[in-house]
């Protein structure tokens, strides 16, 4: 081996910790409106940081949530915490 070129294992280097990853799946989380607690919505647009919403989706919020329709996740998973909704599954989402 070269005294020029460091041995494997030994030397110095540059960790490199991964981005985290603010979108999942295939791109439908995007076209919906999700359901997160008011005072992390309000907490992102202070610093920035990312939310996570009901269904998992995890985003820094940017857009008008009353121009896309509810996700269908979110809706279900927040009518179970909410004690189930009305009968016809039109709640607003707002209890």
């Amino acid at each position: 081996m070269s005294t020029l070129e460091p041995e494997r294992g030994t030397g110095t280097g540059t960790l490199v910790e991964p981005t985290p990853q603010t979108s999942h799946g295939d791109g439908d989380h995007e076209r919906f409106a999700h359901y997160v607690q008011k005072d992390k919505i309000m907490a992102s647009a202070l610093d920035g940081t990312p939310v996570v919403a009901l269904c998992g989706k995890v985003w820094v919020p940017g857009r008008d949530p009353k121009k896309y329709p509810v996700c269908p996740m979110c809706k279900e998973i927040f009518e179970s915490l909410a004690g189930g909704g009305d009968e016809g599954g039109k709640g607003d989402g707002k209890k």
